[in-house]
């Protein structure tokens, strides 16, 4: 089973898009803001095309992996990753596989699925991750619910996009 690069590419966007409005100084775009401590005069340096370019090659690296995490099939393929005549027609492994594919292939494979493991990738890594870097730059509460927020919505829809789409 291998990554689609496509949906991979497309899924990428989500952040950007969401970005854009989840951090509207209409929407949470203030509250984050205030809670960074940061000014609008703040934020109006830096090279804007090198930020979103960067950020979505990152954005592009999550939606890669989430594939492993959104798409249950990748499990099976990935227990077999030694078997030398994996690819090779005809042969015993290949066949069983192909078996299993068309069994199994398609199970779990929806849009509501893949958010649900996206927003538990949000809750349970994001969460942890950007909460201990909040503690020890003094952030508060409010800091952490729009960053963990922004990013357990976006992986919801990365997941349910690449477990419909890939």
């Amino acid at each position: 089973m291998e990554i689609n690069v496509l949906i991979a590419a497309i899924a990428a966007l989500i952040p950007m898009i969401l970005g854009f409005i989840w951090y509207n100084p209409k929407v949470f775009g203030t509250a984050w803001m205030n809670a960074c401590g940061f000014t609008a005069d703040d934020l109006k340096g830096g090279n804007m095309a090198v930020i979103f370019i960067v950020s979505y090659i990152f954005s592009f690296m999550l939606a890669t992996m989430l594939h492993t995490a959104v798409i249950h099939q990748f499990g099976f393929f990935q227990t077999l990753m030694n078997e030398p005549d994996l690819t090779k027609e005809g042969t015993e492994i290949y066949q069983y596989t192909q078996d299993f594919m068309n069994k199994y292939g398609t199970n779990f494979r929806t849009f509501k699925h893949g958010a649900l493991h996206g927003s538990m990738l949000g809750i349970f890594f994001v969460l942890p991750v950007l909460g201990t870097n909040a503690l020890f730059e003094r952030k508060g509460v409010k800091y952490i619910l729009v960053n963990v927020g922004y990013w357990t919505v976006c992986l919801a829809l990365m997941g349910g996009v690449i477990c419909q789409f890939a």
